[in-house]
């Protein structure tokens, strides 16, 4: 049976998705290179905007009628949606519905040995610590370090759909990440709903981290996501003194108001967010820093949402996601009174926009004559005579070079700059 996996949302699905792959291959599944040639498919789904649910619902839609013409095709879900809506999905028509800590279960559900149909119970202890994910990219990979979250922001979703804060044997991360290495995937990103969080023993992130500078199969350390309140001097001490962590970290502020970060349940303020900036760009002067923003969250006025652009213009976001308030069934903030009308949020998040895009063409614009270390990882879009790959800092490059320096690290000389490529020599 070959399989297809179409996966929606962040990058902690991207890696549920290889490690499903994982799974299935240890069952004897092969994977399909489209969808024409699979015999299942399964869709990875994200809820934390309505819009990533419709999307997926859309696509289900979509797919179903190739039932018709092969009786035997499976089609299920998997993921964050999954463990929201549960077993009302398969009205939809599909075939099984496998929660987040169950996908060790696939198999059987496949093969009907479940006739429910359905997996969706929480497991606390499950950290699929016996599967190495089948990476997708060649060259970069992700290694998940935990599970779940506990920090229940008012507007987020993700505790509920991904249960409580669990964090992986350190032992078992280095060996997943010395294997990613030694497989060609020089460039690893750990992931976290928060990892700034993720302890085993005695042994915290900033250590977790130092650890793994010490490999010698890879050559660059990422992370993500971070969390404001938890964002300790150790951390930054780590990151400055370890040459293979890059320099660059994502530091969601969502708000530059004390008031609506307060009724977002962040615990933090405003100013300590700016004072972890500050102390990032003492101790590490090229870092470069992006965000997650929202706008139109419920009561927020327009001298609140000044606040965070005025923030936004002060700390100059090297990129900054930014977001309309979306309501998600079963949190907090779906609940308060006031909702921002839908119109107002979107003229809100577009004058965000704009601002944002400013600010990135000038950070971009700032790197014109500096040298940058860029991981070679394709060809160029536009032309097979430039190659495309990722600075230390996590910028999009374009530089000039043959076939075989793909994989590779190359210095090369930034002439030139959009609000989304750096272009070199």
């Amino acid at each position: 049976m070959k399989f297809y996996i179409e996966t929606y949302g962040c990058q902690m699905n991207v890696a549920d998705s290889e490690l499903v792959t994982s799974i299935l291959v240890r069952a004897g599944y092969t994977p399909a290179d489209n969808l024409d040639d699979s015999d299942l498919i399964i869709f990875n789904t994200c809820s934390v905007r309505a819009h990533a649910e419709k999307r997926v619902l859309g696509r289900i839609s979509n797919e179903l009628s190739r039932k018709i013409h092969k009786p035997n095709l499976k089609i299920g879900l998997i993921g964050c949606m999954a463990q929201r809506l549960g077993a009302d999905l398969l009205a939809k028509g599909i075939d099984f519905v496998v929660g987040v800590d169950q996908y060790q279960h696939l198999p059987e559900l496949v093969e009907g040995m479940n006739t429910d149909h359905y997996l969706l119970d929480f497991d606390q202890t499950q950290l699929y610590d016996d599967y190495f994910p089948v990476h997708q990219d060649k060259h970069c990979a992700f290694v998940t370090i935990m599970r779940g979250c506990n920090n229940f922001c008012s507007y987020c979703i993700v505790p509920h759909v991904r249960g409580r804060e669990r964090s992986r044997n350190w032992q078992e991360i280095v060996k997943d990440v010395d294997l990613a290495g030694r497989s060609g995937h020089l460039d690893l990103t750990l992931l976290g709903q928060n990892v700034n969080s993720y302890h085993d023993g005695e042994l915290n992130f900033p250590k977790l981290l130092a650890k793994l500078n010490d490999l010698e199969s890879i050559e660059r350390i990422r992370f993500i996501t971070s969390h404001p309140k938890d964002l300790s001097d150790e951390l930054i001490d780590t990151m400055a003194s370890c040459n293979k962590i890059c320099e660059h970290i994502h530091l969601p502020m969502q708000s530059g108001n004390d008031r609506i970060l307060k009724l977002m349940n962040r615990n933090y303020a405003s100013d300590h967010y700016l004072s972890l900036i500050n102390k990032l760009r003492k101790s590490i002067p090229d870092i470069a820093i992006t965000t997650d923003v929202i706008t139109g969250f419920p009561t927020e006025t327009e001298a609140e949402l000044m606040d965070t652009l005025n923030l936004m213009e002060e700390i100059k976001f090297d990129y900054a996601f930014c977001f309309k308030f979306s309501p998600r069934d079963g949190t907090q903030a779906a609940t308060m009174a006031e909702q921002i009308p839908e119109i107002n949020r979107l003229e809100r998040l577009q004058r965000m926009i704009e601002l944002q895009r400013k600010i990135t063409l000038e950070r971009f614009k700032a790197q014109i004559g500096k040298e940058v270390e860029v991981y070679v990882e394709d060809f160029s879009k536009k032309s097979k005579n430039r190659l495309s790959g990722k600075t230390r800092d996590f910028k999009i490059a374009v530089l000039s070079g043959t076939e075989n320096e793909i994989g590779t690290l190359k210095k090369a000389r930034v002439i030139d700059a959009t609000a989304g490529t750096l272009i070199c020599d």
